[in-house]
């Protein structure tokens, strides 16, 4: 059964994301994908949210 995480970052630097995807791909969560949020009088993204999976032992149970 697959579990999710959603990484809220405020600051968007190239060096803030490359530490989030190090940091939580060695706990064991595998990258899926980013999604940027942006400003209307910015071309920079205001936030960035990085996504991951793991898969988790499935204990039989449904709910």
């Amino acid at each position: 059964m697959p579990a999710y995480k959603v990484i809220e970052l405020g600051t968007v630097t190239e060096d803030a994301i490359e530490e989030a995807l190090n940091d939580w791909s060695a706990k064991g969560w595998h990258f899926d994908g980013m999604q940027f949020a942006m400003r209307e009088s910015s071309r920079r993204p205001a936030m960035a949210f990085l996504l991951f999976t793991r898969e988790t032992p499935d204990c039989g149970e449904r709910r």
